[in-house]
């Protein structure tokens, strides 16, 4: 099946030769009139993936104890910039803010809101889910131009949504991954002439199979070097989830999702979204060479139960008839259980601070050991 987007890909690399991984990438989701986030609702059973905080309010309410307890951590500084990036629908703020309302009211009259937001389509939804705030938030094209001041910032599926390169070992070394046409025309993946140094990847490089490939992220490194840049400026903590691994190695995990079902990514350019795994240690280690402090990073069901999930459902459950009762226990198992479906084991939390301080449900941990970065 041909797509709009599709159509123009190929026109391109008809003129210019083939293109990068990262540049089919940035296409797919963001081209101006046939990109993903440009044309198509992703959220929710309409779309074409579900996320953490449309499943059940109690993710957000965990996020916002995770805030409180950051902030009273820091010393309860009188000025806060609460800061989400890509907040898709305003889901999870919403519902954080409630738990910051109800258990630290100092807090919520503290904090001025700061989304981070690009698509117009999306803030004018956002401004729907958090009518009620409306005096307190402010929406920016760029980190950057948050005002100044001490920071929680929150993002859920941020990096994932990043554009990565790929390498493929080859005879020669690692090359670029590219995408060009097959003998029909079509869309096909190549290997183009740019090489990347063994000495940016896992030591076991040289031992690799011929047609392994390395995913390297260096736009993703640039966002958290911007978040700990302010961080480091203004003071606070910033949490990151999303699904990928916390140590560095090798395999191909460009995917695509089109109506809740994997697809090809060369398939339906523009009409799927384009996600990859998450390289948590290479953030980790990003972030550390940039001078912040790393709380840790855990999965996503250790984070939720170590800040009271279970004990909240069975809050929520009480009174309730015992299919709502059952629909929390399925929302909970979902988030936070292991397994097949279930986003417990495969999401990982990220925390990092200004300061060395200690976060709930992390635990002392010493700085990792920071490898050089591609």
């Amino acid at each position: 099946m041909t797509t709009p987007l599709g159509e123009k890909i190929k026109g391109l690399v008809r003129t210019t030769g083939p293109i990068s991984v990262a540049e089919y990438f940035a296409l797919c989701l963001s081209d101006p009139q046939h990109g993903y986030y440009q044309t198509r609702e992703p959220f929710g059973s309409g779309g074409d993936f579900v996320t953490a905080p449309e499943i059940s309010q109690i993710f957000g309410e965990m996020l916002g104890v995770f805030v409180v307890n950051a902030w009273q951590r820091h010393g309860s500084p009188a000025l806060v910039r609460l800061v989400e990036i890509g907040p898709g629908r305003g889901t999870m703020m919403a519902d954080m803010l409630r738990v910051i309302g109800r258990v630290a009211p100092a807090l919520y009259d503290a904090a001025t809101l700061h989304l981070v937001e690009t698509s117009a389509r999306l803030r004018q939804v956002q401004q729907a889910t958090l009518s009620s705030h409306a005096a307190k938030i402010s929406w920016h094209d760029d980190l950057a131009q948050v005002p100044d001041g001490f920071t929680l910032l929150s993002a859920n599926e941020l990096f994932d949504a990043i554009p990565i390169r790929q390498f493929v070992k080859t005879a020669d070394g690692f090359r670029e991954r590219m995408i060009g046409l097959d003998d029909d025309g079509e869309l096909a993946f190549t290997v183009g002439v740019a090489g990347l140094d063994n000495a940016l990847m896992p030591p076991t490089a040289n031992s690799e199979r011929h047609g392994a490939i390395f995913e390297a992220a260096p736009a993703r490194q640039a966002v958290m070097l911007s978040i700990c840049e302010r961080l480091m400026r203004f003071g606070g903590s910033a949490v990151m989830i999303d699904y990928g691994h916390m140590v560095s190695g090798f395999g191909d995990t460009l995917q695509a999702v089109y109506a809740h079902e994997y697809d090809p990514p060369l398939a339906h350019p523009g009409m799927a979204d384009l996600t990859s795994h998450v390289d948590f240690e290479n953030l980790a280690a990003t972030a550390a060479g940039a001078g912040v402090f790393v709380n840790g990073c855990i999965r996503q069901g250790d984070f939720l139960v170590g800040l009271g999930i279970e004990e909240r459902a069975a809050s929520l459950g009480r009174g309730k008839s015992l299919t709502a009762q059952q629909d929390i226990i399925d929302a909970v198992e979902r988030l936070a259980g292991a397994g097949v479906g279930r986003m417990g084991e495969l999401f990982k939390v990220l925390a990092i601070s200004n300061t060395p301080v200690q976060l709930e449900p992390f635990r002392p941990v010493t700085r990792p050991v920071s490898r050089p970065v591609a």
